[in-house]
């Protein structure tokens, strides 16, 4: 883990963040006034995979489930009837 004061992370920011990027560091510590005040970590690169249709076949829905969106849609726009 590497400390780095303000000034030191202002002025090498690109150098620091191909440092956590690459993984030569898990993570900088950048300090004020000599106190830690943030952490620099890389963001982990998830394979998002296939996300549409994830819960295909998991439940069912109802033939029913649009019949009550011209009521919600009323009551939305602050008609009464």
């Amino acid at each position: 883990m590497t400390i780095v004061n303000m000034l030191e992370a202002k002025t090498n920011l690109s150098r620091l963040v191909d440092a956590v990027e690459s993984g030569s560091e898990t993570e900088i510590i950048i300090a004020r006034n000599g106190r830690p005040a943030a952490r620099l970590v890389a963001i982990s690169q998830r394979d998002s995979g296939r996300r549409l249709g994830v819960a295909k076949g998991k439940f069912k829905v109802p033939a029913t489930i649009d019949a009550a969106n011209a009521n919600i849609a009323r009551l939305f726009s602050g008609r009464r009837k």
